[in-house]
């Protein structure tokens, strides 16, 4: 593949596609984003005018817009999705429709088209809950949740159509934390610095659970670092990306060490025993990957966002909540 590309994005203009999109015209390429822009266009303001962006706004699930958005694009990255389990439980169908059944009919289109690599952005979520010290790329998948599940489903659609032609590569990532410009504050480390900064107090349910994280940084370096990567290293591949697995508490201290030691921290009881640790020695091992990010500078850009004004109303705004928006816009 010649350096330069034409690669689609879809969900481009959401909580990872923010970070990725200027990232990847500043390296040069060409990009075509396909988004449903329900938190606003304004997330790209940064690169709006630039020559070399294309914005197509629609559904993913419309498979005739595929086909005007695909054709001459040389990768596309598939970050789009109803992202996690309590946005999924929302309304189970709408997931389903989006996560799974649109997934096979994007696959196909930019196979037919000539796309030459698949970036698929699954999750490190499909292993379930893993006794083991470390979770490895080749343990097996038990999911535990309907979020969890189409996202193992879509990986197996997507083997499927590996071949010489067409590189598929999967990337189950940590939960992001970090600011971006289509900021999300329903994420443990954000929930918690945005607790932190606006309330002076944190609170944290069980807290022994783990929880992997991974920069926005660094999982955006990661995917445009695929992109140029010959075919012989990533075809067919299957990588967990995150960085540290720290217990829910441990977050919570990370956080009041650099929000202030007046921040409370208060612990209370939960249900929700869910804990992950993934092990991502694989991705290092193949391509060198390592983050350079720590959940401490994510907590840093985020107070500075906040200290910036960038971050207006964050208790209330919708925009910087998923399950908040999709109630708000009744979607379908």
């Amino acid at each position: 593949m010649s350096s330069t590309k034409t690669v689609l994005v879809t969900g481009g203009a959401g909580y990872v596609g923010a970070v990725l999109v200027p990232k990847l015209l500043q390296a040069g390429h060409r990009v075509r984003v396909l988004d449903r822009f329900i938190y606003g266009e304004d997330v790209l303001a940064a690169v709006k005018d630039h020559p070399n962006l294309e914005l197509h706004n629609g559904d993913l699930r419309d498979r005739a817009l595929l086909a005007r958005a695909i054709p001459g694009c040389d990768a596309v990255i598939h970050l789009a999705c109803i992202s996690n389990d309590p946005s999924f439980e929302l309304d189970p169908e709408l997931g389903k429709s989006i996560n799974y059944d649109a997934f096979e009919p994007l696959v196909e289109v930019s196979r037919d088209a000539g796309v030459r690599r698949f970036i698929y952005a699954s999750s490190s979520s499909v292993y379930g809950v893993k006794q083991e010290e470390n979770v490895t790329e080749d343990l097996p998948l038990e999911p535990l949740t309907d979020y969890s599940k189409y996202k193992a489903l879509c990986e197996d659609i997507l083997q499927r159509y590996q071949s010489p032609d067409f590189t598929t590569v999967t990337v189950r990532p940590a939960t992001v934390c970090g600011y971006s410009p289509r900021l999300r504050l329903d994420l443990t480390v954000n929930i918690l610095t945005n607790h932190a900064v606006n309330r002076g107090k944190i609170r944290v349910f069980g807290g022994e659970q783990r929880r992997p994280n991974i920069h926005i940084e660094d999982i955006t370096d990661l995917y445009v670092d695929l992109l140029s990567r010959p075919e012989a290293e990533v075809a067919g591949e299957v990588w967990n990306a995150g960085y540290e697995n720290h217990r829910v508490r441990e977050i919570a201290e990370i956080v009041r060490s650099v929000v202030g030691d007046e921040v409370q921290i208060v612990t209370e009881p939960t249900d929700d025993l869910r804990s992950y640790h993934i092990s991502s020695a694989k991705i290092e091992r193949d391509l060198g990957f390592v983050p350079r990010h720590t959940i401490e500078d994510a907590v840093r850009d985020l107070v500075a966002a906040f200290d910036a004004g960038k971050i207006p109303n964050p208790m209330d705004d919708a925009r910087y909540y998923n399950i908040k928006t999709m109630q708000a816009l009744k979607m379908r």
